[in-house]
């Protein structure tokens, strides 16, 4: 396995070739995404952040690749949608100054609280906790898994190495996004940001 700072681009070669160069901040912002509904959206979040002069880079888990528009968030970002580890030969990219995992599932909010890195994603959520930048998690969880232990014991292990969790009220015991499909529509991206940038 590469380094987990590391990327190979979606298609495997660099798809912003060619492309009008993309205005960039000097801050680097890692929006990490998993596979839920408000992953289609993802490009409010971009967008908005590029207004704040950020420099965003997308981080898909596998599974998040079926949600949303690959091709359209490089044209966005002007950079590679990074799916998998990089080559040893690659160009490492940018450290990320803040990064922002939303939506959050039940299997990555599990895995990153355990320290687990079998994607590229986790990878990039696991040194940023252990880099000390700012991390801002909005979990996307039906009622059931919701419900579980496990789920919130993650909660408070990330918690404690200090992720903020978004949820639907600033409080722990307050119930994560994804309980009513009408959370697609209210999803937090300008809050993930604003929590981002205050670190």
């Amino acid at each position: 396995m590469c380094p987990s700072g590391g990327v190979t681009s979606l298609r495997g070669v660099n798809a912003t070739e060619g492309r009008a160069k993309v205005n960039q901040g000097s801050r680097q912002l890692s929006v990490v995404v998993c596979g839920a509904a408000p992953t289609a959206n993802v490009g409010v979040l971009v967008r908005r952040a590029q207004e704040r002069s950020w420099t965003v880079r997308a981080i898909p888990t596998p599974d998040a690749l079926s949600f949303m528009d690959a091709a359209a968030l490089e044209s966005m970002t002007g950079n590679t949608v990074e799916v998998g580890y990089r080559s040893p030969s690659d160009v490492r990219p940018p450290r990320p100054d803040a990064a922002i995992v939303a939506p959050a599932t039940f299997n990555t909010v599990n895995k990153a609280a355990l320290g687990i890195t079998d994607t590229h994603a986790l990878g990039v959520i696991a040194e940023a906790i252990g880099r000390a930048v700012p991390v801002v998690m909005v979990p996307w969880v039906n009622a059931p898994l919701a419900a579980r232990q496990p789920f919130r014991r993650s909660l408070a292990q990330l918690r404690d190495e200090g992720v903020r969790i978004l949820l639907r009220e600033d409080d722990a015991a307050a119930l994560p996004f994804g309980l009513d499909s009408s959370d697609v529509d209210g999803f937090p991206w300008h809050l993930a940001l604003d929590i981002a940038e205050r670190g």
